[in-house]
């Protein structure tokens, strides 16, 4: 028999006023990232309802029968509450290029809070506390919108999401375009001094959680250099303050020769190491790189022959000379088996649960699959050990399992294992990409969704983008496009404008009937995916079948009236898409400005943003060329 706690007032008082106190605390955090910022003023507005019922349960008489069974209830509340503010305060402090990037993670342990709240909610005696109708009516009103917070409705930001594809592409020449990484580091909020000097420190605290650099954190600090570079800082400026002679030195300090500096942790080297391709790095950091799965040198790209290490003694020497003329001494060495900062059980389980995929029993097999959902979402680390205990193979296999439950909750998996670059290899490897395009032709409305944002994630990889193309994935994407749901034709048109980012993909896509889908989103303002439908046409109008189709009077009219009165984002975008149609075929430029796109645009020249202002001032130009028109 479970014993019972007893509750006494100054017992009751204490737990009250600590969980009091974790709502006045997340009530005053005012640095929300804006990739989470909606969640978080919901979430901290849904706390504050808690308060009337915790002042009523703080002025209860502590006779009442149902208290001391209300104890471990409000036990269960605190510890949610503090998992709340944890989130809420990672989400404030947090690295906001980190917290974008891994914005469906973040959204998993938000609904994890929301369950934890409801669960501890559910089981408080209400009616025995005595707790007033009115209080008890706002905690129901709370709990429903929990409820139907957890039911994901959206999907992820759009224009984010393309800009990052491109920026963390080594590929696509445009991942250097100063008008993309200013749009990020607006949408961001990474432009000034200030917030990339708390930026950096955020990923500082990030690297040291996660037990060092990884191939995430690598693209983060590359990210943050590109964007300190279009602030105009200086790279000789430090944005964490004076140099200490008994810290390491950053690859921005004016004091350290560059060569002396590790390309993985941008720190001077203690015990630098030469790999295959001839770079040399800090052991420990390609140790950790090497360990991760990765096969390829951190600063080139180059697939790497062998994994061997050799000292570079010379430039140790070198550094120990350096370092004893400038009187600056080497930081201490981390013990390297401290940094893997992981738990042995977590690691177990995903052993175990990776084993239970291959069950005879339907019961343990779905549970593992639904666990390693859960776990692939989490976090970083987790993706990459699921890989490595051989996860990919076997859940690929259960992709045509006949249970569309299975099939649903497969997918996901996948999907999520996917963030991993490595992943995206090894998922298309073993033959995923077939049996992700049925699930998406013929799976439940969830699967078809996930499905579309799996093609999405693998299509990042341009050979992947080959294969979907190769084996038929775009008509189904496209159907998905017009008939899906919401969230469905929002997954559907991140995926079609990253696979048409391949010029025989964008063949298929208008084969397949995009065009129509795209221009009734124009028409249905209620979608709202202006920006989703323009950014896709953008891609299609460079390819001759695709102004072909685009350039017709009445999408021109369109593309004017957008260009009149759209956001300043849409604006960008049909003007972009007006300038393409119009390079090719003068009668466009003639028509536009027949239905009056001339005044709206010298406006766009002087007060749109900065992409927005290039665009319109091309166009301008090209057509006082086109004048002499009839």
């Amino acid at each position: 028999m479970e014993r019972q706690i007893v509750m006494d007032s100054s017992s009751s008082s204490e737990l009250v006023r600590e969980m009091m106190e974790v709502i006045e605390t997340v009530g005053s955090y005012a640095g929300f990232r804006v990739t989470q910022r909606k969640e978080c003023l919901n979430l901290v507005r849904r706390l504050k309802l808690l308060v009337p019922l915790l002042e009523e349960i703080k002025e209860l008489d502590y006779s009442v029968s149902g208290l001391g069974l209300a104890l471990n209830s409000l036990l269960n509340l605190k510890k949610a509450l503090l998992g709340a503010k944890k989130l809420l305060k990672n989400c404030n402090y947090g690295s906001k290029i980190y917290l974008a990037m891994e914005s469906e993670a973040v959204m998993c342990r938000f609904h994890a809070v929301y369950h934890k709240i409801n669960q501890a909610l559910d089981n408080i005696p209400f009616d025995k506390l005595g707790v007033s109708i009115e209080v008890k009516e706002q905690v129901e009103l709370m709990r429903m919108q929990l409820k139907r917070a957890k039911r994901r409705t959206d999907t992820q930001d759009m224009e984010l999401a393309m800009d990052m594809i491109v920026i963390f592409s080594k590929k696509d020449e445009r991942n250097a375009d100063i008008a993309i990484l200013e749009r990020l580091a607006n949408k961001l909020e990474l432009h000034t001094i200030a917030e990339l000097k708390a930026e950096k420190t955020a990923i500082a605290k990030l690297v040291k959680q996660r037990g060092g650099y990884n191939e995430t954190m690598h693209q983060i600090v590359d990210l943050l250099g590109k964007f300190k570079q279009i602030a105009g800082i200086d790279e000789t400026v430090s944005l964490d303050g004076p140099i200490s002679t008994r810290t390491a030195q950053t690859c921005q300090s004016p004091l350290v020769p560059h060569e002396f500096v590790c390309p993985i942790t941008l720190e001077i080297m203690t015990d630098p190491v030469i790999v295959a391709t001839g770079q040399t790095y800090e052991r420990d950091s390609i140790r950790k790189w090497l360990n991760s799965n990765h096969r390829t040198c951190p600063k080139t790209g180059q697939t790497l022959e062998h994994l061997s290490l050799a000292p570079n003694s010379a430039l140790r020497n070198l550094i120990l000379q350096w370092c004893e003329k400038n009187n600056i001494e080497l930081p201490k060495k981390d013990n390297y088996a401290s940094s893997v900062n992981y738990s042995a059980e977590i690691m177990e389980e995903i052993s175990s649960l990776v084993l239970n995929l291959s069950s005879s029993q339907p019961n343990v097999r779905r549970d593992a699959i639904v666990k390693i959902r859960m776990l692939s979402k989490e976090n970083p680390e987790n993706r990459i050990f699921i890989a490595n205990d051989g996860g990919i193979p076997r859940l690929v296999q259960l992709l045509s399992y006949p249970d569309s439950n299975i099939q649903e909750h497969t997918v996901t998996a996948l999907l999520n294992l996917s963030i991993d670059e490595t992943n995206k290899r090894l998922i298309a490897r073993e033959g995923a990409i077939p049996a992700i395009i049925e699930i998406l032709q013929n799976g439940t409305d969830e699967a078809r969704e996930n499905s579309a944002a799996a093609l999405f994630s693998l299509s990042m990889l341009d050979e992947n983008k080959v294969l979907v193309g190769n084996f038929n994935g775009i008509p189904p994407l496209v159907a998905l496009l017009k008939n899906g749901t919401m969230r469905g034709k929002k997954d559907a048109a991140t995926a079609l404008f990253n696979l048409s980012l391949n010029q025989a993909n964008k063949s298929r896509a208008i084969k397949a009937g995009i065009i129509p889908p795209l221009l009734h989103l124009l028409d249905d303002k209620n979608l709202g995916m202006i920006d989703e439908a323009l950014s896709i046409l953008l891609l299609l109008a460079s390819h001759p079948e695709g102004r072909n189709e685009i350039g017709r009077l009445s999408f021109i009219e369109t593309l004017v009236e957008i260009i009149r009165n759209g956001t300043p984002k849409n604006k960008e975008c049909a003007v972009s898409v007006l300038l393409e149609l119009g390079l090719n075929n003068s009668s466009l430029i003639l028509a536009a400005l027949q239905f009056g796109v001339y005044e709206p645009l010298r406006e766009i020249s002087i007060s749109g943003t900065n992409r927005a202002q290039r665009k319109a001032n091309s166009l301008l130009q090209h057509m006082s060329k086109c004048e002499h028109i009839p």
